[in-house]
């Protein structure tokens, strides 16, 4: 049985850490810019996300740094987390695919 679907904001945090390893703030500036402003994460929400996605196995921390007397942890993804989520583009790459295919039809005049 293949796994459930990705909820967008994990898909986002996910691909936020793709590239490299970032800090928290870092990867909500940048699902934000992802999603072209359409997501809009809190420091809360981001950070249970993140322990989730550390419970799966999909991330981990990177590093550690004190900067301004502040703790700064980096994160980035497991190779669990690289398949998972190239998992996750190609199921959407399929969904994409046969909804293309379908109004391509309707243009052609093939559904009612």
């Amino acid at each position: 049985m293949s796994d459930p679907a990705l909820r967008e904001p994990t898909f986002l945090v996910l691909t936020a850490l793709a590239a490299q390893p970032q800090h928290g703030y870092g990867v909500l500036r940048d699902v934000e810019t992802i999603s072209d402003g359409q997501v809009k994460l809190r420091a809360g929400t981001l950070y249970a996300a993140l322990d989730r996605l550390h419970a799966e196995g999909w991330v981990e921390v990177d590093r550690e740094e004190v900067v301004d007397s502040r703790l700064r942890r980096y994160y980035r993804l497991t190779e669990p987390g690289v398949a998972r989520l190239a998992a996750e583009v190609q199921r959407r790459q399929r969904h994409t695919t046969a909804a293309e295919q379908r109004l391509q039809l309707r243009s052609a005049g093939g559904l009612a």
